[in-house]
């Protein structure tokens, strides 16, 4: 029946047949044909361009993490930098408190301190209760402390080398310094000034202090010092004489043995005759002098240092 109506649509005309079903359905397969192209050149194009900006995002995200992958060493290479100077800085701290316990450990020792309570092998002791507001500390407040502790530290050791200084030279003071008895055992059997000389009974000018003891007994340096005499002298008998710097000799008479000599060095406390009584003597002493720049001075006050 189909058939039949679409042949009476085809008309003749000349010597072409023109059927309109035929060239209607021509037109429609094109126009899909044309269609279906465009969709698939179209799919085509846009995944390429999808696949295109898939690609230039993955290249886009690869530089991006190349860019933070060079800062993150960057940083890491700057962090490096900052903790091998941070080691560095350390190195010298530690050594600084080395030197700084050494030295610590000689002034106890020459200021003779109680080594218990200024041990400086031992941490000082400190504590309290911790605070909720602490924090731990950036790498930058790190160095800024270490380099402030560094001044400190320099700080210290000028103060502590200078204590030392005068700590010695105190030290040293007292053992050039003329001060106690020049004998270990003995009494003061007369002292400086005017007095009635036992050998004459007539008044005179008694330049010394007399120590009497025991003959034999020790007879000691009241400073340390250079012998400058040691010799037999009319009235003094066995006598020593030593120098001391500052101006200052203290002389030890009516030894009844001297034992040392002219040159020798002597330190404060050590023995250097035994006490006797040769010389202008009524029994066994020693008179001890001291001078100044020639000058005789009462030994009262060094005595009794």
């Amino acid at each position: 029946m189909n058939l039949i109506l679409l042949n009476n649509f085809c008309k003749r005309k000349g010597s072409i047949d023109i059927c309109m079903p035929s060239a209607l359905g021509l037109f429609i397969s094109g126009f899909f044909l044309v269609v279906g192209v465009s969709v698939g050149a179209g799919y085509y194009f846009g995944k390429q361009q999808a696949d295109i900006a898939e690609q230039q995002s993955y290249a886009d995200v690869e530089q991006v993490l190349v860019a933070d992958r060079e800062a993150l060493l960057e940083e890491k290479a700057q962090l490096q930098a900052h903790l091998d100077a941070l080691s560095i800085r350390i190195g010298s701290l530690q050594a600084q408190m080395l030197r700084i316990d050494a030295l610590g450990d000689r002034l106890v020792d020459v200021a003779q301190l109680d080594s218990d309570e200024f041990d400086f092998s031992q941490e000082p002791a400190i504590g309290g209760i911790a605070s909720p507001e602490s924090s731990s500390l950036e790498i930058q407040d790190l160095i800024s402390d270490v380099n402030n502790f560094n001044q400190l530290i320099d700080d210290r050791t000028e103060k502590l080398d200078l204590l030392e200084e005068l700590i010695a030279t105190g030290k040293l003071y007292e053992e050039i310094t003329p001060s106690g008895r020049p004998v270990i055992k003995g009494w003061l059997s007369s002292r400086f000034g005017k007095r009635i000389d036992p050998k004459t009974g007539k008044k005179n000018f008694h330049r010394g202090y007399d120590y009497a003891g025991k003959t034999g007994a020790d007879v000691v340096a009241v400073a340390s010092g250079l012998i400058i005499r040691s010799e037999y002298q009319k009235g003094f008998g066995n006598m020593i004489e030593i120098k001391h710097p500052d101006g200052y000799s203290t002389l030890y008479a009516h030894n009844k043995e001297n034992l040392v000599s002219v040159g020798d060095m002597v330190k404060k406390g050590d023995k250097i005759a035994l006490l006797g009584s040769t010389g202008r003597s009524t029994g066994p002493h020693v008179h001890f002098e001291v001078r100044r720049n020639g000058k005789y001075i009462n030994p009262s006050k060094y005595v009794k240092r």
